[in-house]
């Protein structure tokens, strides 16, 4: 009777060529981690995002995601690392990135959807003649009311509509006669002064989410290609859950073997979790309760962060102990203050 280890051995030996270690289990991959800054973050993650992977961070709006990412950004930034923000709906606040260390000239901004301001004000540089507006809606009866017109005005132009009809031009041309056709003369629209200012409005709502979303998929494929990136942050935080379920799955499984191959640490920011098996990590922020230090003065707010999914967590171990492990915290929360409240 053959050993399981050589029927084993036969079986992937036969199938080598189409299936590579049919019957070998996959080695677990333990990433190295990188630092977000939050010492109650890191102290849950054991050390911190990890690298080369896609670590999806989601929650509420106001439930500290983006600080999250500006914190880790600021982090790679200070390490001379250059890194990626793409930015779906212009909600970055460039003052507050600074504030929170991020160095600038260091990281890149994709606006999608800035181009529309461009289109919108050169639309808009041009007026039609009252011809081809909507005419207003004529009043009947007198003095718009419902009791018919005035019989004087009932007659006025009768003698003009009868002269048209008893004119030549209005007899109908013999078919032997050859008729010159009149072409209609082109009408000339003079387009309106232009103006030299404009308001500085956000006119990235006028764009569907569909559009926004094919750019920054576009581009994050372009930067995963490209790499130099040690951090790409996908800023979805403001697209309904229903346009974010609808990405392809594939598209997650692309972005997680490009950042294998580059090394790239991609946090993706989104009210629903939508990457599932691709991603490496997975955190559920809560929304953020306001403190209460003072009555009438906003001092801060408290975040709280839930690690729901992660891959491998430790060293990799071939002993099983007999006792059941102690739970690990999963669990984590921090506060941010404000300027005016000082530190405490």
């Amino acid at each position: 009777m053959a050993y399981a280890s050589v029927i084993r051995l036969q079986i992937e030996t036969a199938l080598a060529q189409k299936i590579p270690g049919a019957l070998t289990p996959v080695a677990k991959v333990f990433r190295p981690v990188a630092a977000t800054g939050i010492d109650a973050l890191d102290e849950i993650l054991k050390g911190g995002l990890p690298m080369g992977a896609i670590s999806e961070l989601v929650g509420p709006e106001c439930s500290g995601r983006t600080s999250a990412a500006l914190s880790f950004l600021a982090q790679q930034t200070q390490a001379a690392n250059v890194c990626a923000w793409i930015d779906v709906s212009d909600a970055l606040d460039p003052s507050s990135a600074a504030a929170a260390g991020v160095d600038l000239a260091r990281l890149l901004w994709v606006r999608c959807g800035a181009w529309a301001a461009k289109v919108q004000r050169t639309s808009c540089n041009f007026t039609l003649p009252e011809k081809y507006l909507i005419p207003e809606k004529a009043m009947n009866g007198l003095h718009g009311g419902g009791c018919g017109g005035h019989p004087r005005s009932e007659i006025k132009g009768l003698s003009e509509a009868v002269n048209g009809l008893l004119r030549q031009e209005t007899i109908a041309p013999r078919c032997a006669e050859p008729q010159r056709r009149q072409r209609p003369k082109p009408e000339n629209i003079e387009p309106a002064p232009r103006r030299t200012s404009f308001p500085a409005l956000r006119v990235t709502s006028l764009i569907s989410p569909w559009a926004r979303m094919d750019q920054a998929l576009r581009v994050t494929d372009l930067l995963l290609q490209g790499g130099g990136f040690s951090a790409i942050v996908l800023d979805l935080g403001t697209i309904a859950p229903e346009f974010v379920s609808r990405v392809p799955l594939a598209t997650w499984f692309r972005y997680r073997a490009g950042a294998e191959r580059t090394q790239a640490s991609i946090l993706l920011l989104t009210q629903y979790a939508c990457a599932k098996s691709s991603a490496e990590l997975s955190l559920r922020f809560e929304p953020a309760k306001a403190l209460s230090d003072e009555a009438t003065v906003f001092t801060g707010v408290e975040h709280c962060v839930e690690v729901t999914r992660r891959r491998f967590i430790g060293a990799s171990e071939n002993v099983v102990p007999l006792r059941k492990p102690p739970e690990r915290a999963n669990a984590a929360s921090w506060q941010s203050r404000t300027a005016w409240a000082g530190s405490k």
